[in-house]
């Protein structure tokens, strides 16, 4: 399972037009399922989401995790996070098939929210755009 996280300012995810999500402060969370991944990892990257110390504290150090900064997170389901790049043409075979990754994507999103977070989300499978105002820039590739 990956998850490239951004700390955002805000972010929002649109489809046909209409916002159907937005957070202000927080995490920007594009989630990646692979093949063989499970429940036990999908708790796990929600863990490290839900702990990651990348705000900063009155020092100006990465110190403060997104519970104490008041973070909240928009996540989004990413397949092409998996994808070949071997040839000019990505494939994607890595990528765990829908009727596997959305039920784990939808753990993930579960995971976080009882740790007391708001989370928003995007739709799984649809075209979306997503839109983020990046805070640093801080991004951060977890892989579990």
């Amino acid at each position: 399972m990956r998850a490239v996280l951004t700390r955002v300012l805000s972010a929002s995810v649109t489809i046909d037009g209409q916002k159907v999500s937005e957070v202000g402060k927080g995490f920007l969370v594009l989630l990646g399922v692979k093949t063989g991944d499970t429940e036990e990892q999908a708790k796990k990257i929600a863990d490290k989401i839900c702990g990651l110390r990348i705000f900063e504290d009155d020092n100006g150090k990465m110190n403060i995790n997104p519970k104490d900064a008041g973070a909240e997170l928009l996540i989004v389901s990413q397949f092409t996070l998996y994808a070949d790049c071997s040839s000019r043409r990505p494939g994607f075979t890595d990528a765990a098939r829908p009727e596997i990754s959305e039920p784990l994507y939808e753990l993930v999103v579960s995971e976080c929210r009882n740790r007391g977070f708001e989370v928003q989300t995007g739709v799984f499978g649809a075209d979306m755009k997503v839109e983020s105002v990046n805070d640093g820039p801080v991004t951060i590739v977890l892989d579990v």
